[in-house]
């Protein structure tokens, strides 16, 4: 899995490649995210007041907000992608 962050104004955009066969099971994984039942060793999903997901052919395109007077720490969104990752990886 590959990914690339963002930042848009107070959002985060985040490109995800190279997931080909596990595009469902990573979507799953954020929409729990999305749903505060994030499985991540971290606590950025409490800012999160929403989350669009858009999916095409082997790529994941997400865009956080933030909820208000919060912002995102990038390095924990990368340390939640890591773990994402290595949880898809186990799943073979």
């Amino acid at each position: 899995m590959k990914y690339n962050i963002s930042k848009q104004s107070d959002e985060l955009e985040i490109k995800v490649g190279g997931i080909k066969g596990k595009e469902k099971q990573l979507v799953d994984a954020f929409q729990k995210c999305q749903e505060g039942s994030c499985l991540c060793p971290t606590q950025e999903y409490q800012k999160l007041d929403s989350l669009q997901i858009e999916q095409t052919d082997g790529e994941i395109k997400l865009r956080l907000r933030p909820k208000e007077g919060t912002q995102f720490n990038q390095a924990e969104i990368e340390r939640c992608l890591e773990h994402t990752s290595g949880r898809l990886k186990s799943e073979k």
